[in-house]
């Protein structure tokens, strides 16, 4: 965000074809007599202040945008919607305009706009008797005070007679919102937003840089800075920080365990350093490249942890028997035959030889068959999120993340060697070796960071930011994905097609065995009819 002395003077920059090689489009909010009179008020405010420095007529943002906007939208729809949101959101004036630089790579809104908003009636003082003003704009309280030797008034004073307006003001004060500290994030964060329902392809999605994160934030060199070397190198040293913070959380590293790093080595010691030495950037580094020290030694702890986990646990796997699961499976079988067995037994009974008493016994079989028409509606399956979908692609990430880790892993051991090697030369050795072992070295430490880079390369291959970012999207779809699964075991354990099959089969025997049981019930009546004509 940038504070604008002249505001009239910024609005024909931006918005003049002469003086903009690749302007496109240019929307305001109010005309621009509203400028005029803004940038008037500010100065005389900025006057009776009394404040030293520059006056601040208005403030500025530039909202980069994606490449393939162009492509996309309209240059005055995309515009005119990203001004009218933030006019919505804080209420004031603005006038923007939609630029590309000269080689058309960075597609920008320039976005101009007012800490004051517009009263509905202009706020008149009028004078109860003359009032006098010095050279300054300063009120004094007598005419002898403006009078020169000769009893004229001095060039630069005046005189507001009484019934004059002396003050016409028609805008409110600052809003204080826009001083503070968080009011660029709060901004970033809309515009970040907004950008991001718009664009089409997920790698180019945006997301702000959280200050109080696990990664550090380069800074961008400006064009003839006199400070590009210093800041090329700090950001070198930021870099290695945030690729081994990426090799940290693949490795299982807590976020608490990165934080505490952070803070102890890199927030707390940076804070000394400027108490003790003032603000000495070239210090920087060296405090990096201690806190890395620090969270390489904690990564190579959790690693060598875990893969002792790891081997006892394989161990515990092999001792285990085999036939265990077969043996549960053929006992949770048994009590199912058993249950049909038994509503076979049941069901069945002898005929009597009372026709009528067959007759009763018919009829509850009638009401069976009705009452097993009227079965409940199976509700539909459980149908999967988005969100559980992603799991399978989530997971081929991480497991490709993880292989790279375990190359990672055994390069370091190599160097860990070569330089133990090194370090345990002696005599001649130390003269003929040393030079080529540490040769050795330096290009296995340049293979080491070409891997740990390649951590972040390969979630960004996949639309994602950060490291970070993909482990806490992978746990939320894996839980996600869990959740969807033991739905449609439910699901399947109470409607599922073998469920269904077994209902069917069950309830076909019931009808086989009624059809036949009546045949009979029909013979023993015939038979008993026959028995009683005779």
């Amino acid at each position: 965000m940038s504070k604008l002395p002249d505001v009239r003077g910024r609005i024909t920059y931006i918005s003049s074809h002469a003086k903009q090689e690749n302007l496109y489009a240019v929307y305001e909010t109010t005309d621009r007599r509203y400028w005029t009179e803004l940038a008037k008020c500010s100065q005389q405010e900025f006057e009776k202040s009394g404040t030293e420095g520059k006056c601040i007529e208005a403030r500025e943002f530039i909202i980069a945008l994606p490449e393939s906007f162009p492509n996309l939208y309209e240059p005055d729809k995309l515009l005119q919607l990203f001004t009218d949101r933030f006019k919505e959101k804080y209420g004031v004036e603005c006038v923007s305009a939609l630029h590309h630089n000269k080689r058309k790579t960075n597609y920008h809104i320039h976005l101009i706009f007012s800490e004051r908003e517009l009263l509905p009636e202009p706020i008149e003082k009028t004078a109860t008797r003359n009032m006098f003003y010095d050279e300054q704009g300063k009120h004094v309280r007598t005419k002898k005070e403006i009078f020169d030797e000769n009893g004229n008034i001095r060039k630069g004073c005046k005189i507001v007679k009484k019934g004059e307006v002396y003050e016409r003001n028609l805008f409110t004060a600052k809003n204080k919102l826009f001083k503070q500290e968080d009011f660029v994030d709060e901004v970033k964060h809309f515009y970040t937003d907004l950008i991001n329902l718009l664009v089409k392809d997920d790698k180019e999605k945006l997301h702000v840089f959280d200050n109080s994160g696990l990664y550090l934030a380069t800074k961008k060199i400006g064009k003839n800075n006199p400070k590009a070397e210093q800041i090329q190198t700090d950001n070198e040293m930021r870099m290695r920080w945030n690729c081994e913070v990426d090799r940290a959380i693949v490795s299982g590293v807590s976020e608490m365990g990165i934080q505490q790093i952070k803070k102890k080595y890199i927030t707390d010691r940076i804070r000394e350093s400027v108490d003790i030495f003032g603000s000495q950037p070239e210090r920087l580094g060296s405090i990096i490249m201690t806190a890395v020290t620090a969270l390489a030694l904690l990564i190579s702890k959790v690693l060598d942890k875990a893969r002792e986990l790891s081997a006892k646990f394989f161990e515990k796997e092999s001792l285990q028997p085999v036939a265990e699961p077969n043996e549960r499976k053929t006992t949770q079988v048994i009590p199912q035959t058993d249950k049909v067995q038994s509503q076979e037994k049941i069901t069945h009974k002898e005929p009597t030889a009372n026709p009528s008493a067959q007759k009763r016994e018919l009829q509850p079989n009638t009401q069976a068959q009705t009452t097993e028409q009227k079965t409940p509606q199976t509700p539909p399956k459980p149908v999967m999120s988005a969100e559980a979908a992603a799991y399978p692609k989530l997971l081929k990430i991480y497991k490709e993340l993880n292989r790279q880790n375990g190359i990672i892993f055994d390069a370091e051991r190599e160097r860990n060697g070569l330089e133990l090697e090194r370090d345990s030369l002696k005599g001649l050795a130390k003269l003929t070796k040393k030079g080529e072992l540490q040769s050795r070295i330096d290009r296995k430490n340049e293979e080491i960071d070409l891997l740990k880079v390649g951590l972040s390369g390969i979630v960004k291959r996949y639309g994602l930011q950060t490291v970070h970012d993909f482990y806490k999207t992978f746990a939320a779809s894996k839980t996600a994905n869990a959740e969807y699964r033991d739905k449609v075991d439910k699901w399947e354990e109470q409607y599922g097609e073998k469920v269904q099959k077994k209902e069917e089969s069950i309830s076909k025997r019931l009808r086989n065995y009624q059809r036949e049981n009546a045949d009979r019930q029909t013979k023993q009546i015939s038979k008993s009819r026959n028995r009683g004509a005779r």
